[in-house]
């Protein structure tokens, strides 16, 4: 056995562990780390790597999308969505069908409409004892591109990336002196 010195101090880039120090993220981890070991079940081993990753790579998901996502899912209400991230509400979603939701956190109000349409939120330590091998649940994810930095990036020359502008007012990337539309033309 040699060294191999292409790939000598490579380290793999996938975490192992979360960066953050919170207590009650870590006490997850030991939780599915048990959980992923000793059970034969994808699905808290999905739980725990996801639990590890980065906040953006933890984008929130709405009330609306977890709705349209599981709109064709056959019995519904018997099924536990689970998601590992917090949930968002969205004002746009008029009625709310009864859910049983685990999430990392909630929003004040999507908390509240979930539980005023007799649903159910639960934290991820409750999901363990609930179903302990994922079975019964619906298990979904925000939209990592969705946001606002990741419309400006590629910008450059008939790109149509969004600028990163000072204001949006009449004197500001308006091509002022260039059409008759926009001030005065040279």
């Amino acid at each position: 056995m040699g060294i191999d010195i292409k790939k000598h101090h490579v380290k793999k880039g996938n975490r192992t562990a979360p960066k953050s120090e919170d207590p009650y993220l870590l006490l997850l981890v030991k939780l599915y780390r048990f959980l992923a070991r000793r059970t034969d079940s994808a699905f808290n081993k999905a739980i725990l790597h996801r639990l590890f990753l980065s906040k953006i790579n933890r984008p929130p998901i709405s009330l609306s999308r977890i709705v349209k996502e599981t709109a064709n899912a056959t019995d519904r209400d018997s099924k536990i969505i689970v998601t590992v991230g917090t949930v968002t509400d969205d004002v746009r979603l008029l009625e709310v069908p009864k859910l049983t939701v685990a999430a990392l956190r909630f929003t004040q109000s999507a908390k509240e409409r979930i539980l005023k349409a007799g649903g159910e939120v639960l934290t991820l330590d409750q999901l363990a004892l609930r179903a302990p091998t994922g079975s019964n649940t619906i298990l979904l994810r925000g939209k990592r591109n969705t946001r606002e930095a990741v419309k400006h990036f590629g910008m450059g020359p008939h790109k149509h990336k969004k600028p990163y502008t000072i204001s949006k007012g009449r004197k500001f990337e308006r091509a002022r002196g260039r059409r008759k539309s926009r001030g005065f033309k040279v």
